[in-house]
């Protein structure tokens, strides 16, 4: 896919600042603290209790969505050690503080996915290296590769988690519609140029599932549409 324009901002660029508070906008408007909250019940209905739980979010961004989610799911849930990995350092303190509050250990972790894949697509898919994860997650982020490199991201997955939730755009018509339509959240101009361009490299029918390394009956997969705009892909290790 064409790289988007965010990539190429530098962290504290004015425009990249303004954009990040846009996506805050596109995620409310697509309803993806709901649909996150939604995919990791399904995945895990009834957590223990007993221990802490370690989650990782992939492209994690500023770490604003997940705080919702964790607002949403902390009443219900035990505590959880979370990392948050991106190749920028754009969380802030007060966004760590606030998952402190709600007894959520995060931590940032700032590498770039693909370098931190590469030891599982080296090793394969039957690989187990450490450190594991009980969750890991990714909104709006698989989208930004394609052929192998997605391969070898999904297989690190595989290998390092026992469950995985991820929300994407769905490249269908009426996303498409919508993606034109950002402006009118108030958005600027390169996250209006991204959101066409992420739907366009979204996600639809069963594309994720057949990059997933199942091996034999190890894994339930399911890939479904949410909501107007998004693709979900959750699996759970059998």
């Amino acid at each position: 896919m064409a790289a988007e324009a965010l990539d190429h901002l530098a962290p504290g660029d004015p425009a990249a600042r303004r954009s990040r508070r846009d996506l805050q906008r596109v995620h409310r408007a697509m309803g993806s603290r709901a649909i996150v909250t939604r995919g990791w019940q399904a995945l895990w209905p009834s957590p223990p209790r007993a221990a802490r739980l370690r989650v990782l979010e992939i492209g994690a961004g500023d770490g604003t969505l997940l705080l919702g989610v964790a607002r949403s799911l902390a009443p219900a849930w035990p505590p959880v050690q979370l990392t948050l990995l991106d190749r920028q350092d754009i969380v802030s303190q007060a966004t760590l503080d606030a998952y402190a509050a709600l007894g959520w250990n995060a931590s940032v972790e700032i590498a770039d996915v693909l370098a931190w894949a590469a030891p599982s697509a080296a090793e394969g898919a039957s690989a187990a290296p450490s450190p594991r994860w009980d969750l890991i997650t990714a909104s709006l982020f698989l989208h930004h590769f394609e052929g192998a490199q997605l391969r070898a991201v999904l297989v690190a997955i595989a290998a390092r988690a026992d469950r995985f939730f991820a929300v994407e755009p769905q490249r269908a018509w009426l996303a498409l519609a919508g993606s034109h339509l950002v402006g009118a959240l108030g958005a600027n101009a390169v996250t209006r140029e991204d959101a066409v361009l992420s739907v366009n490299a979204g996600f639809r029918g069963q594309e994720i599932t057949a990059l997933w390394p199942q091996a034999g009956t190890a894994w339930q997969a399911r890939e479904y549409g949410a909501g107007l705009f998004s693709h979900c892909f959750g699996a759970r290790r059998n």
